[in-house]
């Protein structure tokens, strides 16, 4: 007997006011696996002209599709001479999402040759309810409790679907009748449609009254309280994510397990600027070997190296290292920032050497924050012992932190260093010069090194580096205070100046 997806001519509406689709769950990917993810997502859908790597006797059935006359399109296909093997029914369906009339043409063709997979079945779904062709949809699913094919994706594809089209409703009602198709009304199921509610924008409060309703006939698990303090994470709502993690405590308990779980609850706090309680939480859940994972320490210190907030940074980085967790090179970059920007050197060096140790190895943005630290705080003896450790190490410093190390420099009485760290950026090309060349210049002219300042200048000229014009003002009232000769030797300076800048 034909079903009746397989008959689009008789379609008829089992349910006056069917129920919305919600996609299937994060937390359960033996769900999502099986409806591709590209198709859960409501923009628009590719199409056979868009896919780089179909077959060649898709791409023909596809061409048939899309230029056939409706009428025609059944005739066509036959004459194709094609078999619709499983794989190729299933790959057409995946890119007709844009052409539902000639899809339902194809698969009702397919299904005269051979019996449409249970997964095949489950595309069809999917297609129907993402072009909110309910009432098919649900001849669709009756057909498939017919031919025993029907299962909880299924119902994961209606779920998404009536959410996507933001019928909360009636995506409640899919799950209601779910018995009525001999599917069990699990907590995977109630997670599937908790999971396509709280997904929609603003939605968590809905995914809300779902559970509260249905949560002393199906037990909730700890994914299911994960979705929901995703959703309110997503929302910023701290006062309830509070609450639904306090009855997290007490249904499920402490369990490592529940990671996503505690990432999304603490990043909520965090964000919500309740990283006191944040802190005092995170030490309760050390002691209970939960922390979060990586995921919420790196958001977390992401949030407070923004605000500058170093106090919490380090107690958060302490709670995080003595429960274990290893950082990465991007969370020791970020620590050492914070650190620098607070002018507290000694820990960040402490954390270089510590790094290292671990098998964490810095890079030059590491260096470069600490050398651009120990600019500012006028360390000149350690800017120059610093400077070679990074060369040694191949992470020089980049142009800019290279022109305030030669500007520190010359005020703090090293000049030969500043000197050194020019000649390192030309020989090596540390681009571009002008603000080291610069300062160069600018730092003997203040000392009165002005043979020095002459030589580096024609130098700079020679190599087509652009001398400031204010730069050379001071460099003329300096040589015009001396004898003659030195302003002859400023004046050819300067006609050589005026020629390269032409």
């Amino acid at each position: 007997m034909q079903s009746v997806i397989e008959n689009p001519d008789n379609l008829s509406t089992a349910l006056k006011h069917p129920p919305k689709i919600i996609p299937p769950p994060s937390s359960s990917s033996s769900i999502s696996a099986q409806i591709p993810k590209n198709l859960l997502k409501p923009q628009r859908y590719p199409t056979h002209l868009e896919a780089p790597d179909i077959s060649p006797m898709a791409r023909i059935i596809c061409e048939v599709l899309t230029r056939a006359s409706p009428h025609d399109i059944e005739s066509a296909l036959s004459c194709t001479a094609i078999d619709p093997t499983p794989d190729l029914v299933q790959e057409v369906l995946k890119l007709s999402y844009n052409t539902p009339s000639s899809a339902v043409k194809f698969f009702r063709w397919a299904g005269t040759v051979r019996k449409h997979t249970a997964y095949a079945w489950n595309l069809m779904v999917d297609l129907l309810g993402k072009n909110q062709l309910f009432e098919s949809m649900w001849d669709a699913l009756r057909s498939m409790k017919q031919e025993g094919v029907l299962s909880l994706p299924t119902f994961v594809s209606v779920f998404d679907s009536y959410c996507m089209a933001s019928r909360f409703n009636e995506a409640i009602m899919s799950f209601d009748v779910m018995d009525r198709y001999d599917i069990n009304q699990d907590v995977v199921a109630v997670n599937s449609l908790l999971s396509a509610i709280c997904r929609e924008g603003n939605q968590t409060a809905r995914g809300l009254d779902f559970f509260e309703k249905i949560k002393a006939k199906i037990p909730p698990d700890g994914d299911t309280f994960a979705i929901l303090l995703e959703g309110w994470e997503k929302e910023g709502n701290v006062a309830k994510a509070k609450t639904t993690f306090g009855e997290m405590v007490i249904r499920v308990g402490w369990s490592p397990a529940n990671m996503s779980a505690y990432d999304a609850f603490f990043t909520t706090l965090v964000r919500g600027e309740a990283v006191e309680e944040a802190i005092k939480f995170l030490q309760v859940m050390k002691g209970k070997n939960c922390l979060p994972g990586l995921k919420f320490f790196t958001n977390a210190l992401d949030i407070l190296v923004k605000q500058n907030d170093v106090t919490h940074t380090i107690s958060l980085w302490d709670i995080m290292v003595g429960g274990g967790l290893m950082p990465n090179l991007a969370m020791y970059d970020a620590m050492i920032g914070v650190l620098c920007n607070n002018n507290d050197v000694d820990n960040a060096f402490r954390l270089l050497d510590e790094m290292v140790v671990l098998g964490v190895f810095p890079d030059s943005l590491t260096y470069d924050i600490i050398f651009q630290c120990l600019i500012k705080n006028k360390k000149v003896r350690e800017v120059g012992k610093f400077f070679f450790e990074m060369i040694k190490n191949e992470s020089p410093p980049t142009h800019s932190n290279c022109a305030m190390a030669i500007t520190m420099l010359f005020d703090g009485d090293d000049p030969e260093m500043a000197i050194q760290i020019w000649d390192y950026m030309v020989e090596n090309r540390i681009l571009p010069l002008e603000a080291s060349a610069n300062a160069l210049l600018l730092g003997l002219h203040n000392l009165g090194r002005l043979s020095e300042v002459r030589r580096f200048a024609m130098d700079m000229l020679d190599k087509r580096i652009d001398i400031y014009e204010s730069t050379m003002a001071k460099l003329r009232n300096a040589f015009y205070k001396e004898s003659r000769s030195a302003r002859d030797k400023y004046d050819n300076l300067e006609r050589r100046w005026k020629t390269s800048s032409m």
